[in-house]
């Protein structure tokens, strides 16, 4: 493991301790997109089917776990937590997530770094779902960023959970770049490109973070 990659880990474990921290320690979900949330749940699901059959360390096993368990957290709390719940903007959060799944999935069956017929079936659908993960973590943001720009207003949570959740994207290019130049056979494109379209979409947000921030004004996007 290279620093950058640690520091994306870090940073994404941050971002998911600001967005618990928002939900327990106010009892609301202003502002965060469930579906967003729901989304982030299915990338670590079905990124993670080889959380029991290949062990690479103590610390992969962890990181696997605890971003599966906070993600069913949150959109438990979400849908099932009365005070939590009944602060979620429903009528805001309209994006039609399950067309970016079926987008995904049909993607993923497409395009995979290892499409072989004569392939064991059973590593041939990981890959599949592994791709599906990286395509559909691409764009999961979008959900939420949509309804950002619809409410105006952000409150310092949650722009702090999408800071940290947009630099975890750009320390894990970084993360690829180094492994390029220093691993003889690294190839992920599939990540790579993923990963370049997913940064580019915080690109916007992170222009009004950065200006509130200067000016130490409140967040706030145009509609």
């Amino acid at each position: 493991m290279n620093i950058f990659r640690f520091a994306g880990d870090m940073t994404h474990l941050i971002s998911i301790l600001v967005l618990l921290l928002k939900i327990y320690a106010t009892k609301s979900c202003s502002g965060i997109s469930l579906k967003t949330q729901e989304l982030y749940a299915l990338v670590f699901l079905t990124r993670y089917l080889d959380l029991f059959t290949d062990f690479i360390s103590v610390y992969n096993v962890v990181m696997k776990l605890v971003f599966i368990g906070s993600s069913l957290a949150i959109v438990w709390c979400m849908r099932m937590h009365y005070a939590v719940r009944r602060t979620y903007d429903k009528d805001q959060d309209t994006f039609r997530h399950y067309l970016l799944i079926a987008g995904c999935f049909v993607l993923a069956l497409v395009l995979h770094e290892k499409f072989t017929f004569q392939e064991d079936p059973y590593l041939l659908n990981e890959e599949i779902f592994w791709a599906f993960s990286i395509y559909l973590e691409a764009v999961a943001i979008l959900p939420q960023l949509v309804l950002l720009q619809r409410s105006g207003n952000v409150d310092n949570l949650t722009g702090q959970y999408v800071f940290f959740l947009g630099a975890y994207r750009g320390f894990y290019i970084l993360n690829w770049i180094y492994r390029y130049f220093t691993e003889a056979h690294f190839s992920r494109w599939i990540a790579c490109l993923s990963g370049l379209i997913q940064t580019a979409l915080y690109a916007d947000f992170f222009y009004y973070y950065f200006f509130s921030w200067k000016n130490n004004a409140k967040l706030q996007l145009p509609a």
